[in-house]
């Protein structure tokens, strides 16, 4: 197969290491007798949703719009809904009921005021105050937060018609760190949780990640249930699209300032985010660290933002004008992100089915600039 009659940039999604994922995170369900659902905010692809379909039990989405698209797309026949938000907006709350097997709220505040119009499951989100999370801007439980009630700020006397406690406090982590965060969580709410029904673990579980402790989850989640008596979910985003899929980018051009810069059709700040924000290294196939290869190239983006640079990086032989370069692993948490900066246009979607052939999932273009402008 070739993907050059294609044209960039595009993320190229891989059906075969897609279920290799799933088939895992499926081996946890069965193993733990925990449900898994997709945490549509990390990876949210309408093309794969059918055969997400086949392995998870459903979505978790973070308002209306999650809420609607897991509907039209993972959770047609079957499946559960679950959305959680740091706060509801009151004229979205009736459809958001409609479409949701479960609501959970950020503060009980908001649970006075909506909880009589939920019409599935209600749960309160609490803050285990224990996060090993790497970095700052993604620890729910980190000083100040307003993702989740503390223990101090917990109002026991509002559970009545509460049937589940959600908590969410890793970051692309192993199970050890989960360990310690039940630590927490049991010891500031043991009390209430055998009055539970269910309690979602939340995501960040970098369960597909090779090194992964897929064992001590299991004996985690199984030894919790027996404690407890309750459903326990887990709700990965990025452990669903981990290495799965890249994003395929053209070099238009080649210049010379102190070091050469190729200038490709793509954008670190417009379509890898993270990279910037996080931030780290995508890696490139092919590609090594600067000066390990014989030609040492800087990979940029095509917008103004001056650094909207992805890094630098060496090559066995010189890049030219109409080479492609590949980002590795750019499915998830990507394409949930892109913007239109600048104008750049959106990567088409591409789905490459494990017969060899490649499906167009969907294609963008100035469309999606107009219509967001």
């Amino acid at each position: 197969m070739s993907l050059k009659e294609f044209k960039t940039p595009y993320y190229l999604c891989e059906e075969r290491l897609l279920r290799k994922n799933l088939e895992l995170l499926e081996h946890v369900k069965k193993e733990s007798g925990a449900k898994v659902l997709l945490a549509l905010k990390g990876f949210a692809f309408s093309g794969v949703a059918s055969i997400v379909s086949e392995y998870l039990d459903g979505c978790t989405c973070s308002g209306l719009h999650e809420a609607k698209y897991a509907k039209e797309y993972f959770c047609k026949q079957k499946g559960e809904i679950h959305t959680y938000s740091p706060a509801f907006k009151k004229d979205e709350f009736e459809e958001i009921s409609n479409l949701s097997h479960h609501i959970v709220f950020n503060s009980f505040e908001q649970l006075r005021k909506f909880k009589s119009r939920v019409k599935g499951s209600v749960g309160i989100r609490v803050n285990p105050e224990v996060s090993s999370s790497p970095v700052d801007l993604y620890n729910p439980c980190g000083v100040y937060s307003r993702l989740g009630v503390t223990r101090a700020n917990f109002e026991p006397d509002q559970l009545k018609g509460v049937e589940g406690l959600h908590f969410h406090a890793l970051c692309e982590q192993d199970a050890d760190a989960l360990e310690m965060v039940l630590e927490g969580f049991e010891k500031n709410f043991g009390e209430f949780i055998s009055k539970m029904k269910w309690v979602n673990f939340g995501g960040g579980h970098h369960i597909t990640k090779q090194g992964y402790d897929v064992k001590k989850l299991i004996e985690l989640v199984r030894d919790f249930k027996k404690r407890y008596g309750v459903e326990v979910y887990l709700e990965p985003g990025e452990a669903v699209g981990w290495q799965c899929g890249d994003l395929y980018t053209t070099v238009l051009d080649i210049i010379d300032n102190g070091m050469k810069i190729a200038i490709l059709d793509s954008s670190a700040e417009a379509h890898m985010p993270d990279t910037l924000a996080m931030p780290y290294r995508a890696e490139v196939r092919g590609a090594g660290m600067p000066n390990e290869k014989k030609f040492t190239y800087r990979l940029t983006g095509n917008t103004c933002l001056a650094g909207d640079i992805m890094g630098d990086y060496s090559f066995d032989t010189p890049l030219k004008v109409g080479d492609v370069v590949v980002f590795k692993d750019q499915i998830h948490y990507t394409i949930v992100k892109n913007t239109t900066f600048n104008g750049i246009k959106l990567p088409d979607l591409r789905l490459l089915m494990s017969d060899g052939r490649v499906e167009l999932v969907r294609e963008l273009g100035y469309e999606e600039y107009r219509r967001r402008n």
